[in-house]
């Protein structure tokens, strides 16, 4: 029969210079409200780029389609791939402003 561990979690920590306890908020996101935003919009961008990509094949495999090589599919939706990249990557890394 296994033993039961008992885990306590310390709420507080101390520091010992100033003598100040800080209490440990657990509710917390990870992200403010503005990263959040900016990572929707920039999975909403990444979407409308697949979109773009889509299409351009042949109603049978014995012919050839020349609109795959389309300059939506093979310029405009690649370049709105890495704006929406890039705006997600903005909205992760963006430092959230102080909430004091």
């Amino acid at each position: 029969m296994a033993n039961k561990i008992d885990i306590k979690k310390k709420s507080s920590l101390t520091d010992k210079k100033t003598d100040k306890t800080y209490i440990a908020n657990n509710n917390t996101f990870a992200f403010g409200k503005e990263n959040y935003l900016f990572i929707s919009i920039g999975v909403c961008v990444l979407a409308v780029g697949y979109m773009l990509m889509i299409g351009g094949g042949a109603e049978t495999p014995d012919t050839f389609n020349p609109e795959i090589f389309s300059t939506r599919r093979v310029t405009v939706a690649p370049i709105t791939l890495l704006i929406g990249f890039g705006i997600v990557l903005y909205g992760i890394m963006r430092k959230p402003k102080s909430q004091a």
